[in-house]
């Protein structure tokens, strides 16, 4: 499926392994089939060799020209072609996998890996004529890689002849690591099959190079046909074929009607196989039940995409459900990108193409702002706000159930377009998680995403099912995935479409100082309230210039606090003077002015001050809330970004505080993460393997006990302090081996809330008192023998990580303050992986217990570099083993030159191969 990857947790790291999915199984055990796209927006099948391709494989090699059959065998001999396939077909053990590509059900593409050794694999390449440079051999490179990483193959040797160009730059541009010589006139690769970052980053170029050009005949066409407009002029379809021919598409639009010539003065053919030519868009509003034909004929007269407006799908129940896949699948098999059902319509607002197929909702601006959302009423919002606030739209998409397009799909392809300046995403649900939360990352890095969630109560989540099918999402995880990747999280309509305004018009504040300028005291003290709400600073202004805008420009005295009073009676010079000072002050990032209607302000010469000193900053946002009537010129707000409410401004100028200050940290931590060898690869691989081996057939999973969560975790650095002990003269030997006081403290699985019971003993520095903790935890247990743990005593700041899995989001990892503050505060933060360095760094810095970690008056700062390191490798070992369903590490007591893990518990419980991700594999 076009766009979509399977988020498996690769080995090794904490990225998200391909291939890209829908998740229909092969008998044959390579997972799933993937459907996916070719560089020139085909869709293609790439899955493993069937017996029954037997034919179509010698087929390949007998259509292929001879100088491709040299470059591939060595040799122009078809029969030695020939003699390669039937050897395929022979049972050779020594093939460890072989996958073929299919384009409109032909077969176009082999590869295969034979295994050398355990670990390596010689692999081999072949694609049709037809298909060559559309990007098949890097698909297939990228699939076979992860299929053999799974069977323990972490390198592949691959022979390639000088002159084959086609094959060196598949391998030299797919990402992975590679190492290159030449021996007797022979290229020969070596090559890992770990998927780093590289790898992903090179592969999600490739995906949203071809993401463009497969959605291109949907957000920019050329000719559109509308099926089902009543000639009567009712209904969707007529609604639709109305607002395209009244917002002046600069197209060609026609109307397939059975039994009519024309509808209204559009002209009509009886079917989609009756038009001249293909048409890049079909608009659909029929029956539900007649919906598929449509679809497959749309797709067999050579039309680039379809929009379903009709309702009667997914959202209803299993019987619209299976009449939504089979479009989905109808889609796929003619190349065609499908948008809804159940949805709004599109607009694509480029001034050349002007096409507005949408039932409702205003026409906005052309721009920069590229909007998909997954519910109608909620997208008329949007149109309606960006016309009236002025906010350039670009695109707008309206996914309904999202049998095919998705949000996912959207952002690669906007993120190709030098025309969208800027995302926004309506959604009340997720399809593949990982894929978002990684294309998210990589969009924000480049331009601003911004996003609506709803669903995140359980009313919200009972509101959203019947109409569009949406699943119920964590609030929790939706905030962590929104906060590590950038995106601007908008609390509604309004506070997005303002957030876009301002980052459309304003430049991007330099931090969270906002400065605040009223002729009314109310405004300011509650835009104030406001601001810190949404973590703005209101800062206290200095001397020097309090006292220069207070000096007014009539020498009257202003009020002045943390925000600035002008009185009822400020002029228009009286307001520019005080906002040219604060502006030029460098004492805040931001101006948000707010003016109420007096016969005192005029609004021209007031506005065109405004303007001028925002000319004179080009640096420092500048906002305008004129109230009570307060009218400002149209061409003023080009440089004065007005905002309806002081509240809505705040709210806006802090979603772009917040986004810069993400770009910030993000751009300087740029380099910071390595690609990881295949020894993490293999540590991953002993992990899973001994969590498989623990659980045994226990399909409830259980907690570990303490010597199975130490071997577990011992190779990440996540091993507890301290030595498990059986009895007490082991317990007194390791007492003596740690300089000053121990504690002792019960180490079984079965016991809980060790503390309340006086399972726990501090302090202790002799023999006797060891075994006096001893006597007392077999009294209190009532049995002899009770294993424990011996550490040292350690003082420091105590934090808690930890991860639960979330049945949306996967694992769900917290950092928080530690110990019995775990409990009483609400000081916690949430991430998924994969996590980075800045993002522990961003998420540890948030937290109340932070100033403690950084040297609270005078004491020492604690090794924040140790606590980032272990939050890391929490994210890669929770990634690596899908088998861990709960992890606590808590307290993690931080200290000047490092850390100490003093309580770990782990629970185990049964997963599929691919458990988070076998469930995300649907689309949308």
């Amino acid at each position: 499926r076009a766009g979509d990857r399977a988020g498996t947790a690769e080995r090794g790291t904490v990225t998200e392994r391909r291939p890209r999915s829908d998740g229909s199984e092969h008998p044959e055990g390579f997972g799933p089939v993937a459907h996916v796209l070719l560089a020139d927006g085909t869709v293609a099948v790439i899955r493993p060799l069937h017996a029954a391709d037997r034919d179509a494989l010698h087929a390949l090699y007998d259509e292929a020209d001879p100088e491709m059959l040299r470059l591939r065998f060595f040799t122009a001999s078809r029969e030695a072609a020939h003699a390669y396939a039937r050897g395929l077909f022979g049972g050779n053990d020594e093939i460890t996998l072989t996958l073929v590509a299919e384009v409109h059900g032909r077969l176009v593409a082999e590869a295969t890996a034979a295994r050398l050794s355990p670990a390596s694999a010689e692999v081999a390449f072949f694609v049709a004529d037809t298909e060559r440079g559309h990007g098949v051999g890097s698909l297939l490179l990228e699939h076979l890689a992860d299929g053999c990483a799974r069977r323990g193959v972490r390198r592949f040797l691959a022979d390639v002849m000088p002159e084959n160009d086609a094959m060196l730059g598949v391998f030299r541009a797919a990402g992975f690591r590679t190492m290159l010589k030449v021996e007797d006139g022979v290229a020969r690769f070596e090559i890992s099959t770990t998927a780093t970052p590289s790898a992903l980053s090179a592969a999600d170029d490739r995906d949203s190079q071809a993401e463009e050009r497969s959605l291109r005949r949907l957000l920019l066409p050329r000719s559109v046909a509308v099926v089902g407009a009543r000639q009567d002029g009712t209904g969707l379809g007529h609604a639709v074929l109305r607002s395209i021919v009244d917002n002046g598409f600069r197209g060609e639009v026609q109307v397939i009607h059975p039994e009519v010539d024309s509808v209204g003065e559009v002209p009509a053919h009886h079917s989609l196989a009756d038009l001249p030519r293909p048409v890049d868009l079909v608009i659909i509003a029929v029956p539900a039940a007649s919906v598929a034909d449509v679809v497959r004929a749309a797709g067999a007269t050579g039309a680039g995409a379809a929009v379903v407006l009709s309702s009667g799908f997914s959202e209803v129940g299993a019987e619209g459900a299976a009449r939504q896949q089979e479009l989905a699948a109808i889609a796929r098999q003619h190349s065609l990108r499908l948008v809804g059902p159940n949805c709004l319509g599109v607009i694509a607002n480029d001034p050349q193409v002007r096409l507005h197929a949408v039932f409702s909702g205003s026409t906005p601006h052309p721009g920069g702002l590229a909007i998909a959302s997954q519910s109608g009423g909620f997208g008329v919002t949007v149109l309606d706000l960006a016309t009236e606030l002025g906010v350039g739209v670009r695109s707008f998409v309206s996914l309904g159930n999202k049998a095919d397009v998705s949000g996912n799909d959207l952002l690669a392809a906007w993120y190709s377009d030098p025309a969208v300046t800027a995302a926004a995403l309506y959604l009340e649900s997720f399809g593949n998680t990982p894929t978002l939360a990684r294309l998210a990352r990589r969009f924000s890095e480049r331009k601003p995403l911004l996003a609506v969630v709803g669903g995140r109560s359980s009313s919200g989540q009972r509101a959203g099912s019947p109409h569009t099918g949406a699943t119920g999402l964590s609030g929790i995880g939706v905030d962590a995935l929104f906060a590590q990747a950038g995106v601007i999280s908008c609390r509604s309509a309004e506070s997005l479409v303002s957030t876009a305004l301002v980052l459309q018009r304003q430049p991007l504040p330099q931090g969270r100082r906002i400065g605040l300028i009223s002729n009314a005291d109310g405004i300011g003290i509650l835009a104030a309230d406001s601001a810190e709400e949404l973590g703005l600073v209101v800062p206290a202004l200095s001397d020097g210039l309090r006292l220069r805008m207070a000096q007014g420009a009539h020498g009257v005295t202003a009020a002045v606090g943390n925000s600035v009073d002008l009185g009822s009676e400020a002029d228009g010079a009286r307001v520019g003077h005080a906002v040219a000072e604060l502006a030029a002050s460098d004492e805040v990032d931001a101006v948000v002015v707010g003016l109420v209607a007096t016969r005192f302000v005029d609004p021209l010469p007031t506005a065109e001050e405004l303007r001028h000193i925002r000319g004179r900053n080009p640096e420092v946002p500048l906002l305008l809330v004129p109230l009570g009537g307060l009218e400002v010129p149209p061409e003023v707000a080009e440089m004065v970004t007005v905002l309806r409410t002081p509240g809505e401004a705040v709210e806006a100028l802090a979603g772009a505080a917040k986004y810069a200050e993400w770009c910030r940290i993000t751009h300087a931590a740029r380099v910071e993460e390595p690609d990881l060898d295949d020894s993490s690869a293999d540590r991953a691989d002993r992990a899973r393997a001994l969590a498989k081996e623990l659980i045994g057939d226990n399909t409830k999973g259980a907690w570990l006990g303490p010597q199975e969560t130490r071997h577990l975790l011992e190779p990440y650095g996540l091993a507890p302090l301290g030595e498990l002990c059986a009895n007490v003269d082991e317990a007194m030997a390791a007492s003596r081996r740690l300089p000053g006081a121990i504690v002792v403290k019960v180490a079984d699985r079965e016991v809980v809330h060790r503390s309340d019971r006086g399972l726990v003993r501090v302090g202790l520095r002799s023999d006797e008192e060891v075994q006096e903790a001893l006597r007392a935890f077999e009294t209190e247990l009532r049995r002899s023998g009770v294993p424990v743990q011996v550490q040292p005593v350690v003082q420091g700041v105590e934090v808690a990580m930890g991860m639960v899995r979330d049945p949306v989001f996967g694992p769900l990892l917290t950092v928080s303050a530690g110990g019995l503050a775990s409990d009483l505060l609400d000081d916690r933060a949430h991430l998924l992986p994969p996590v980075h360095r800045s993002d522990a760094a961003r998420a540890l810095r948030s937290l109340r217990v932070w100033p403690l970690l950084d040297g609270y008056r005078g004491t020492s700062a604690a090794d924040v570099d140790r606590l980032e390191e272990l939050f890391v490798e929490l994210a890669r070992l929770v990634a690596d083993v899908p088998e861990i369903a709960e992890i606590d590490l808590n307290p993690v007591i931080a200290f000047a030159d490092g850390a100490a893990l003093v309580d770990v518990k782990v629970r185990l419980a049964a997963a599929a191969d691919d458990p988070h991700v076998a469930r995300q594999l649907r689309r949308g």
